[in-house]
This record gives C-alpha cells, sequence and structure tokens, in this order.
C-alpha cells in the first residue's frame, strides 16, 4: 500500500500514514526513503512499536550507533537511548533529561555524523490540555539557499570544528560527565560549513554554535562571530517547523540538512 503524504506547510516536515507493524517490502521503502528525503522532518502517528520493530525499521536506514551516553541505554536494546525527565524511587532521571536544550545536529562531533535520528514518543506531558515539550526544526537547505551570493562565497571551502563538549548546556544540567575513555572517542573534528547531502546532492549550513568551537585556519574571534551569524540565520522563523508530540509518533529527521 502506498503511503498516504500531509505535508505541515512549515518550512519542512511531513506525516506518513503508514503502519510500521506490518512487513515493508522494498519499494514501499523506497518510498518512504523518497518522502523523507523531500520533507527532512516526517511522522509516522499512532504507532504501537515493539522494541524490536524500533530497532528493525530504524536499521533499514543504515547501520545503527550506540550514544555516547551509556547510562540511558535501554537494558536488552543497546540501540535505543531512553530520554525522559521522569525520575526513579531515588531521584535520579530514567533517562537523558537535557536532550535537545539546545540547537544542534545529532553526533556532529563524529568524524562519520548519523544519517538520521528517530524518536518515538511513548509517554508526553501535558499541561491544560496541551501537550508540552514541542520539539523544533530547522531547515538548513532553505537556509542556505537564502544566503546572499556574497557569504556563500564567503562560506565555501571553510570547515568548522564540532566538540562533543561545546555544546551549551545549562548549569545544573543531569546529564554524565563523561568519562576520560568516552571523552578519548569525542576528539574534535572538522566538518565543511556547506554540506552537500550524500544521497540528494543539495547543499545545507552545517554549523551550529552550540557545537562549533572554531573553524580551521581564522582567528577565534571572527570564527565565533560567524558561527553565531549564520546560526543565528537557520534559526529565523521562516526556516522552522514545530513538531507538537502525541503518543506513538515516530518522528524522524534527516541529521544531514
Amino acid at each position: 500500500m502506498r503511503p498516504a503524504v500531509r505535508k505541515s506547510g512549515a518550512a519542512c516536515g511531513a506525516e506518513i500514514g503508514f503502519d510500521l507493524s506490518q512487513d515493508i517490502d522494498d519499494p514501499t521503502f523506497r518510498e518512504i526513503e523518497r518522502i523523507f528525503h523531500d520533507n527532512i522532518v516526517v511522522v509516522f502517528r499512532g504507532q504501537q512499536l515493539t522494541n524490536e520493530r524500533h530497532i528493525e525499521f530504524s536499521s533499514r536506514f543504515g547501520e545503527l550507533e550506540t550514544h555516547i551516553v551509556k547510562k540511558y541505554l535501554l537494558p536488552g536494546y543497546p540501540e535505543i537511548l531512553l530520554i525522559s525527565n521522569i525520575r526513579n524511587g531515588a531521584g535520579e532521571h530514567i533517562g537523558l533529561a537535557d536532550a535537545g536544550f539546545t540547537w544542534h545536529t545529532d553526533t556532529s562531533y563524529r568524524r562519520r555524523p548519523s544519517r538520521c535520528s528517530l524518536l518515538y514518543a511513548k509517554e508526553v506531558p501535558y499541561r491544560d490540555g496541551e501537550p508540552l515539550g514541542d520539539t523544533v526544526f530547522a531547515n538548513t537547505i532553505a537556509a542556505y539557499e537564502a544566503l546572499p551570493i556574497s557569504m556563500r562565497q564567503r562560506i565555501d571551502g571553510l570547515k568548522a570544528i564540532h566538540r562533543y563538549s561545546a555544546r551549551r548546556r545549562i548549569a545544573d544540567s543531569p546529564r554524565p560527565k563523561l568519562t576520560a575513555e568516552q571523552l578519548a572517542e569525542t576528539p574534535d573534528i572538522a566538518h565543511p560549513i556547506v554540506r552537500t547531502h550524500p544521497y540528494t546532492g543539495r547543499k545545507s549550513l552545517y554549523v551550529t554554535a552550540g557545537e562549533c568551537a572554531g573553524i580551521e585556519g581564522m582567528p577565534e574571534d571572527e570564527a565565533i562571530e560567524l558561527i553565531a551569524e549564520l546560526d543565528a540565520h537557520c534559526v529565523r522563523p521562516e526556516f522552522l517547523y514545530r513538531h507538537k508530540w502525541q503518543v506513538g509518533d515516530l518522528l524522524m529527521w534527516d541529521n544531514a540538512t
């Protein structure tokens, strides 16, 4: 069955009407993949996924990673990272509580950043009947294409230095500090500021103030100023999609845009 699509009407984002608990043949998967590439962020509403099915569908897009913060990996399923602000009886968070507090691109601090991420909503907080915890995405293809030609020429060929520990966090972040061994797994890495998508060939801005500590070959003050300017440009309202969560949402986004 061909998946139904409803676009968000924002800079990116679309809803795909498809039950992911059923088997997905190759032609159907290729159609889902095409919709994903076209829309950057897609959501499958009303899903009822087992851990096994979640992993199986995710793995259709490539080899799965395990997160650097091992404490919150789901027992028995290390491919799944728990994200939650719920505390257990000992007062400890049962999952990563500060995920998504700053603008970032998942695993940009790795030599080979992840292709995409998938987040499955098991429980959603509400206040006065409204869901909380919206997640906002920026279409950095549109942001790049909207840059003046002079800025495109200025940043062409430049590489930003991505650093895991550079991410801005609130002072009382509950995220456990990385061990020396974990820090050794995440050395500084330079990626082009203008990234060419490996599947679509489209160009986008691949830089955020929260992840990038500098620019190769550029004085620090100048680099930080340029990073901040590009970061602010990317998150202009016309480039954003705001996702309002429902229980059963499987949200998937493209980390290369």
